[in-house]
């Protein structure tokens, strides 16, 4: 079981995390790119556009008859094959999004929370005690945890900090969010992310559970079938034996 060093915001060691290996164990990249796939199609306004036949300005008559004149059919000024005609099958506002599975997204949030302890950038703080709503001092604190970079603050959902958020807001390079909006996309994104202990314990434990869940199904399943392996491996046995 790896574990973490937890700091205050002076950067001086205060205890130590263990963490889960079915959390912070293996790195599945191909799902890490499915996830941000998915979120940023989600992200996209889709307000494209382009005008159809009956949004274009001009006239529906006929220019000239059909036959005699010596020039092209046509039907109507607002024909697409002309100037300031309307497009054909153009662009319309759409959505980007679709479903992702909840199950690929947890293993993405896993795969995610992996690499960046293999890579180090992973920060745990006791709490993010801000007495004061000034951005000055919550930039020293920080520089203390040696954050030079873009940082992603995370906090427990239901912690009410004010003076944590007034005094982030202001500074370049800076999300706060709570544990429960955390997307495998702000962790790729940020170079830097810093947990409170009580945030990424939930987030653990939330994590954790959904593995077990699976596990205790994948051997249900598994047990399941060795019976039924064991009576076919039987029945040829038996069946060698008549014929023989």
């Amino acid at each position: 079981m790896a574990t973490i060093d937890i700091h205050n915001l002076s950067g001086e060691k205060v205890g130590t995390l263990d963490l889960a290996d079915e959390i912070f164990g293996a790195v599945n990249e191909d799902l890490l790119w499915e996830a941000v796939k998915h979120y940023r199609a989600g992200q996209r306004a889709g307000t494209h556009k382009t005008k159809g036949r009956w949004e274009v300005s001009g006239s529906g008559k006929k220019l000239w008859k059909q036959k005699g004149t010596g020039r092209a059919r046509i039907g109507s000024i607002r024909s697409p094959l002309w100037r300031h005609g309307y497009t054909v099958h153009g662009p319309q506002p759409r959505s980007y999004d679709y479903t992702f599975p909840k199950k690929k997204l947890l293993g993405a949030l896993r795969s995610a929370l992996a690499a960046k302890l293999a890579d180090g950038k992973l920060i745990v703080v006791n709490a993010f005690d801000v007495k004061e709503p000034k951005t000055k001092d919550f930039r020293k604190s920080l520089n203390s945890l040696k954050v030079d970079a873009t940082v992603l603050v995370v906090e427990e959902p239901k912690h009410e900090n004010k003076n944590l958020g007034l005094s982030a807001r202001n500074i370049a390079g800076l999300e706060l969010l709570r544990s429960n909006e955390v997307h495998p996309y702000h962790l790729l994104k940020y170079d830097r992310v810093i947990f409170s202990q009580p945030a990424i314990e939930k987030l653990q434990v939330s994590l954790k559970s959904s593995v077990s869940k699976r596990k205790h199904k994948s051997g249900e399943d598994e047990g399941a079938k060795k019976p039924t392996q064991e009576r076919r491996r039987r029945a040829r046995t038996d069946k060698a034996a008549e014929v023989a």
